[in-house]
């Protein structure tokens, strides 16, 4: 069934950072460490055709002291002024500073973020997606009624095994954004996960 996007709400893709825009190389504390995955770019003009973009992204080492809230904002400004650069508008990003054991309200699976983006951007969650290489991402999109799809760059190939039998597999961030926009023009199905897992993972 083709996505309806008549909503006056607007429809969105929420974007984990490190492992799925970029590559991850632990806690960066600065902006020459930011590396773009070749796809990124391609697929985020795609998407924005139409859905906002948001970047959702945790960064737990502010708490465990590896860098600075300062650092962690600098480098989250990097990546949307490059993403300006090329052509991609990012509506804002957001950044989780703590730890689990904090026991904040906005760490990622948590919908707090979402809900706050939906509210002050007048988005429709539930014509909205998540694209993540983690669990808590396909998690933070159902918690907020959101379609959540994982992809197998960064961390996904590592933690692959604890997703759910129905979650969306894709090899990565154009897989993933083929997989969103072939529900909206009705030409093409949504892609099952079977599929999905043949696709090698290519960054």
């Amino acid at each position: 069934m083709p996505l309806d996007l008549s909503n006056r709400l607007a429809p969105a893709v929420f974007l984990d950072r490190d492992g799925t825009l970029i590559e991850d190389k632990g806690s960066l504390r600065s902006s020459t460490q930011v590396v773009f995955y070749d796809a990124t770019v391609p697929a985020l003009r795609r998407l924005q055709e139409h859905f906002r973009l948001f970047i959702v992204t945790n960064q737990s080492g502010v708490a465990k002291r590896e860098l600075t809230l300062d650092e962690a904002n600098q480098v989250n400004a990097h990546v949307v002024e490059r993403l300006r650069e090329h052509g991609v508008q990012i509506g804002a990003v957001y950044c989780c500073p703590h730890q689990r054991t904090d026991t904040c309200a906005c760490i990622k699976p948590k919908p707090h973020f979402l809900l706050h983006a939906a509210q002050w951007h007048g988005l429709d969650l539930r014509r909205s997606f998540v694209i993540g290489d983690h669990p808590h991402d396909v998690e933070l999109a159902r918690n907020a009624d959101a379609t959540g799809i994982y992809v197998l760059t960064g961390h996904g190939l590592k933690h692959r095994g604890e997703l759910r039998g129905d979650d969306v597999v894709t090899a990565n961030i154009a897989a993933a954004a083929d997989w969103i926009l072939s529900g909206i023009g009705g030409t093409a199905p949504l892609v099952p996960l079977e599929r999905h897992q043949e696709m090698g993972a290519s960054t």
